[in-house]
């Protein structure tokens, strides 16, 4: 055999074996909303054991709800040329240049727990969060008897909670006797501590408060006890992590929260992204139902 041939049969064999490889080569590089949250620890967690189970490359990145920093990140993603990234927006539509630019770069884009407003991308995996307002919206109407006036901590440049917030009216307009009279920001707990204390000194006779997750709900219930209104205000959550349940089982201000399920959306999110590595193709859409815990 000529040396040409030696070498044209070295590098097919070359190239063989990287069209073999190369899905794996780069793998996910996975942009997360925070860490300060045990809802996203434990969809941390949940991904880090799925891609060990699965031998597949996993680099994960806190933008630590700072959106500059989440572009920063996703940038980084495509200068290593990761295959797949995986995006919890701090902001829904001020991630879009990111994703644009992954796209443009050939890098196929899932997002999880929180979409995408204005792209399309691969897949979304996460919580049926309009249901679970819906959910949020029936528990509260019961636990109002269908009558009272009502309060929304609000968290409103993520798609996810508008959605909740969307749900959680559509599910009040079938008691006309619940009036919602406030809704406002408050994204951490001391945010959501001092935006409940306002609503309930502007509105005094405000008989429900949604918080659009745990802490804020959590914080809501305190401001409800600090100014004695204990017998009078029910607090209903979202994301149903262990202290908030716990709050629901040992606290008559917490009569609920929606719950999610973290693990089973990090999990989902890596199994989807090893599929889109692999060609396979996968759902637009990948809906988690959330149920409604009320205690044990």
């Amino acid at each position: 055999m000529s040396i040409s041939r030696v070498l044209k049969s070295v590098l097919i064999s070359g190239a063989a074996l990287l069209a073999a490889t190369s899905a794996w080569a780069d793998g996910i590089g996975a942009s997360l909303l925070t860490q300060q949250h045990p809802f996203y620890i434990e969809l941390a967690d949940a991904m880090k054991a799925e891609a060990a189970e699965k031998k597949v490359s996993l680099e994960v990145s806190i933008a630590n709800q700072d959106l500059s920093k989440q572009l920063a990140d996703v940038e980084d993603f495509i200068v290593k040329g990761v295959d797949v990234i995986v995006i919890s927006p701090v902001d829904s539509q001020g991630v879009l240049p990111a994703i644009m630019k992954a796209q443009k770069a050939g890098i196929k884009v899932l997002t999880v727990d929180v979409p995408a407003k204005g792209i399309d991308v691969t897949s979304y995996i996460g919580t049926d969060n309009y249901a679970g307002g819906v959910k949020a919206g029936e528990l509260m109407s019961k636990v109002l008897g269908g009558e009272g006036k009502v309060a929304i901590i609000d968290y409103p440049t993520v798609q996810s909670v508008v959605a909740r917030v969307e749900g959680f009216k559509k599910a009040l307009e079938k008691s006309p006797k619940i009036e919602i009279v406030a809704q406002q920001t408050g994204i951490t707990r001391a945010e959501a501590l001092a935006v409940a204390q306002n609503m309930l000194q502007a509105h005094p006779d405000i008989t429900g408060i949604f918080g659009f997750g745990d802490d804020a709900a959590l914080a809501a219930a305190v401001a409800v006890k600090s100014q004695g209104l204990q017998d009078k205000v029910k607090v209903i959550g979202f994301d149903g992590m262990e202290e908030a349940r716990n709050a629901v089982d040992s606290d008559p201000v917490m009569v609920g929260v929606i719950q999610q399920f973290p693990g089973e959306m990090g999990k989902q999110a890596v199994d989807t992204a090893i599929k889109v590595m692999n060609g396979e193709d996968v759902p637009a859409e990948q809906p988690i139902e959330p149920g409604v815990y009320t205690g044990k």
